[in-house]
């Protein structure tokens, strides 16, 4: 089966080949920041070419008691958690909007399999709902309205439902993983490890072959 793995910039990409050493199965594409960009260079590349899977991998935010720094979030659920439309008695979602839905469901049996795989080579993971974003979250009050939202959040990021949706759109399973830079919160670039996220996603990255078959 040919993976495509979609990476927003350069570095997640570099630390994705780094794990994967030159694996003929896997094409990893940097799509850009987003859900709009990660959606449409998705959907290019599998206009153009013929996958069995589609995996969105990066670094992302962890909500604080679920994925802490330097752990890795599977989804089993990809929430577009703030497309909707504010209303004098708060956020209304695009399913309560009767307009479509905003979650993807994640093939259960893959999660248990990479969740597996990554616990067997000894990282730190779990599994749980990752929220796509338009805006990165930077208070307490939005991560406490998110998380209230969508009950079980554990981690956020800007690309997975746009990287869904192009999946969905050309009948491709989809997944989504996480290495964790940061805390969702109050906006503290100094608590941010970029790189010891990387590590982490690289690590992640050299098990692809054995678990996604």
């Amino acid at each position: 089966m040919r993976v495509l793995v979609v990476t927003s910039v350069s570095a997640e990409r570099d630390a994705v080949l780094r794990g994967l050493h030159g694996s003929s199965r896997f094409e990893v594409l940097v799509a850009g920041v987003g859900p709009a960009a990660a959606a449409a260079s998705t959907a290019t590349a599998l206009a153009t070419a013929k996958y069995g899977l589609v995996v969105s991998a990066g670094i992302g935010g962890g909500f604080p008691g679920r994925a802490e720094v330097g752990s890795l979030v599977v989804a089993n659920e990809i929430v577009a958690a703030d497309l909707g439309a504010q209303t004098p008695d708060g956020f209304c979602s695009l399913d309560e909007l009767g307009f479509g839905s905003t979650r993807v469901p994640v093939d259960p049996r893959l999660v248990t399999r990479v969740t597996g795989g990554l616990q067997a080579a000894g990282l730190p993971v779990t599994a749980g709902p990752v929220l796509s974003v338009s805006t990165v979250t930077g208070t307490a009050t939005t991560a406490l309205e998110l998380t209230s939202r969508v009950p079980g959040a554990t981690a956020e990021a800007m690309e997975g439902y746009g990287v869904a949706t192009a999946a969905r759109h050309h009948g491709v399973p989809i997944l989504e993983i996480r290495a964790i830079s940061n805390p969702v919160g109050p906006r503290d670039r100094a608590s941010w490890r970029i790189k010891e996220a990387l590590n982490v996603l690289e690590a992640a990255s050299s098990i692809f072959p054995e678990v996604l078959l």
